[in-house]
């Protein structure tokens, strides 16, 4: 994540007092750049305490590497239906069919593979093609002919829940073939030498350790070509730091156990990928203008229509990526698979930085407020809280995330 902040640098400071002065501005640059990235850096510290604590709680089980394991694989679908309903959000909309479309992909994907026999992954091309057009609908109703998201997709809503009860006809279908199944449930195979670790895993943590550094150290780079201002280089090392920390932590953990499970390198090809998407692209940049100011954004030549078009029809595509890997978790399609899953994607995506106004958000945020969630859930089940008092925290977290947004916004005056 790199903090960019557009103020002028602080003149230069009259003879005799350059300590002091220097080390105010330095002060205010540091709480400057603070104060723009509230909401997410909040968030980190919020999943950092949050981690800590369940792991005094539960007397070191969360860390354990099988429970690290276990959480990525619980979680992974939420992660994903968060990435997309994150641009949704961020484009001023909201998507209320992602959980239903999501159990009708991993019906329609058993009905092929179960009672066809169709190959697996022609299987998951049309699934993800069905997800496309899902989405596509919906987003034509909503782009062109002006009807509001909130009522296509809640029709949608309704519709794909009833389309899956008919499909499987009231009964769970499977189990799935073995290379579907894998999606869920599978880990990267074991390569090299016996060294008490999976190696593969350990070599892409290494891999993926350099590619942040590399990523920091350009941005920074480039803000600092474009005369923006950067933050101190102690508090940039001490953020390299942090990142490098977190990532071999997590490698260890992972590779102490069975290693990275396929469906977190799916994960992280598309928070990268999305990621780049939204900071570097013109239609990233789209999304954002017509988020934060449609008028604006229209006189300014942006295809509004267009982009929320396929701001939906992304949205379809990674619904159907999690009802496949949904599917292939519980190795098998359910009827009541996916409730609830668009509002834990909706909350996901608030908790992590998502304005209700549209036009704020990231990627990465998502994800931060996906893990918040996950972890929350993961630990109090460790403790044996009941699915009532869950219910209760995790409607607080996101009441505090969003009351913590409209008073941040008050408070800026924006």
């Amino acid at each position: 994540m790199s903090t960019d902040v557009t103020d002028k640098s602080p003149a230069a400071a009259p003879p005799g007092k350059g300590g002091s002065a220097a080390g105010a501005g330095l002060l205010r640059l540091v709480l400057g750049g603070l104060r723009r990235n509230m909401r997410q850096y909040g968030m980190l510290i919020a999943l950092g305490l949050i981690v800590v604590l369940f792991q005094f709680w539960t007397g070191g089980d969360l860390l354990l590497p099988r429970n690290v394991s276990n959480l990525v694989l619980q979680n992974s679908y939420i992660l994903i239906l968060a990435i997309g309903m994150m641009l949704v959000i961020i484009a001023g909309h909201i998507d209320l069919s992602v959980g239903s479309i999501t159990a009708f992909v991993g019906a329609f994907a058993a009905v092929l593979t179960v009672q066809h026999g169709m190959a697996w992954p022609l299987a998951l091309m049309l699934c993800l093609l069905v997800g496309a057009a899902a989405g596509a609908v919906q987003g034509f109703l909503i782009a062109y002919l002006g009807i509001p998201s909130f009522i296509v997709t809640l029709a949608g809503m309704l519709l794909f829940r009833g389309l899956t009860e008919i499909l499987l006809k009231g009964q769970t279908l499977g189990p799935f073939p073995n290379g579907l199944q894998k999606i869920g449930n599978g880990f990267l195979p074991e390569v090299g030498p016996n060294t008490n670790y999976h190696n593969l895993t350990l070599l892409l943590g290494i891999v993926l350790i350099a590619a942040v550094v590399w990523q920091e150290v350009r941005d920074r780079r480039r803000q600092q070509e474009f005369s923006l201002v950067v933050v101190p280089v102690r508090l940039f090392l001490l953020k390299l730091v942090a990142l490098v920390a977190a990532i071999l932590a997590l490698t260890l953990l992972l590779a102490s156990y069975d290693g990275a499970p396929i469906v977190l390198i799916i994960l992280g090809a598309l928070v990268g990928g999305y990621g780049y998407v939204m900071r570097n692209s013109v239609f990233g940049r789209h999304i954002y203008a017509i988020g934060g100011n449609l008028p604006a954004a229209k006189l300014s030549g942006v295809k509004d229509r267009r982009i929320t078009f396929q701001v939906f029809l992304n949205m379809g595509v990674l619904a159907a990526l999690a009802g496949l890997v949904v599917a292939a978790r519980l190795n098998a399609a359910s009827p009541k698979a996916g409730d609830g899953f668009e509002l834990e994607a909706i909350a996901s995506s608030f908790i992590g930085g998502a304005s209700m106004s549209g036009g704020v958000g990231t990627v990465l945020g998502a994800i931060i407020g996906g893990l918040v969630l996950g972890v929350l859930n993961n630990g109090m089940n460790l403790l044996s809280v009941g699915t009532d008092w869950q219910q209760v925290i995790k409607g607080l977290a996101l009441l505090a995330a969003v009351g913590f947004d409209v008073w941040n916004k008050r408070k800026s005056g924006s």
